[in-house]
């Protein structure tokens, strides 16, 4: 029987899941989270054979939640499940060792035949979200762009962005300034907007 994890904030949402793969006859749910930085113990507490994570969580997002699942248990399998077919998610999962990458509104029988598949060993990909990731090209920001941009979402301004990250006030602007131009924005608002649109942040 393979045991899963589920990871979803919206509780009806992750109730109805659970429901559905539980009716499968090889699979149940054997701990349901609805926070990203609950995985990490649900996963000790319950040893799942597969987590099936949501990217947009409180506590900690699951591509943060996936990173740290590959340091502590390399050989669980992770199904990324999203509203959002960003194919900057998707290159970003991918990069941190996801196994499998879906939208949520594919069927559940797709979802079961993807967990059978990543304990097969295979790699599932949504094959639309597959085409528009390799369209549109890696993320054009560096992760220090990124993670400036990130606290500027936030509401966070320069200075206190300067003490989060450890650097100076010049730095910050050269980081915003440029993260402004590589994505084509008009300020950091709109630069912030277009990064998340694409799944960059």
């Amino acid at each position: 029987m393979t045991r899963l994890l589920l990871a979803e904030d919206q509780a009806m949402v992750r109730e109805a899941l659970a429901a559905l793969l539980d009716l499968e006859p090889d699979m149940e749910v054997a701990a349901q989270v609805g926070r990203g930085d609950e995985v990490l113990d649900a996963v000790a507490a319950h040893q799942p054979d597969v987590a099936l994570l949501d990217i947009e969580m409180p506590g900690l997002s699951g591509l943060d939640a996936l990173a740290r699942l590959r340091g502590a248990y390399p050989g669980l399998k992770v199904v990324i499940l999203t509203t959002f077919g960003r194919p900057g998610y998707l290159r970003r999962a991918m990069e941190s060792g996801a196994d499998a990458f879906l939208v949520k509104d594919s069927p559940a029988a797709q979802l079961a035949d993807a967990v059978r598949r990543v304990l097969a060993g295979e790699r599932v990909i949504d094959p639309a979200l597959a085409a528009a990731a390799l369209a549109e090209g890696a993320s054009p920001l560096t992760d220090r762009e990124r993670d400036v941009l990130s606290l500027a979402s936030r509401g966070a301004g320069n200075a206190e962005i300067a003490s989060a990250v450890h650097l100076s006030h010049g730095t910050v602007r050269n980081y915003l300034s440029a993260a402004i131009q590589k994505t084509g924005a008009r300020n950091r608002a709109e630069a912030v907007r277009i990064a998340r649109d694409k799944g960059w942040l």
